[in-house]
């Protein structure tokens, strides 16, 4: 019997979680694991009570605002900060926790995922915010594309 690897594992659900997703421009989906035990997910899309831009459109898509730039016009709160928001509403601490998206996180979720306490984030596709990247190397948190990870979370 051929088992995937945790981090193999824990990919695969972020993907799964990403289908939720109800953002028209990019499907991206986070999960928070400690101990080989899932904390929280999140997936981008509108708060909850407000219409989903599956619904209303993108008003970044209609204004041509290219990836990365000018969130605020938005209606979706990204991924990792929904698994964040998730946690904090159950009461979970995610302090020594590992992230695993499927996108590499933007600047302001690099700095929510910092102040969190997550110490590990394997990530999947690229994101156009090396501001992040910069962040998250001086705050000291591990930053691996996956593939290159070091299978760290249970080996």
């Amino acid at each position: 019997m051929d088992r995937p690897s945790w981090d193999d594992y824990f990919m695969q659900i972020a993907d799964l979680v990403a289908q939720r997703s109800t953002c028209l421009r990019r499907q991206v989906g986070a999960v928070v694991v400690k101990d080989r035990r899932i904390l929280a997910t999140g997936y981008n899309g509108a708060p909850a009570g407000i219409r989903h831009c599956s619904e209303v459109g993108c008003l970044r898509e209609e204004y041509g605002v290219p990836s990365g730039e000018r969130h605020e016009l938005c209606r979706a709160i990204h991924a990792e900060q929904n698994a964040i928001i998730q946690a904090a509403l159950h009461g979970i601490r995610l302090k020594g926790a590992t992230l695993y998206c499927t996108h590499q996180p933007c600047l302001l979720c690099a700095k929510m995922l910092i102040n969190a306490g997550i110490r590990r984030i394997v990530y999947r596709g690229d994101y156009p915010d090396p501001l992040a990247v910069e962040f998250l190397r001086e705050a000291k948190v591990k930053l691996e594309r996956y593939g290159e990870a070091r299978k760290e979370e249970g080996g």
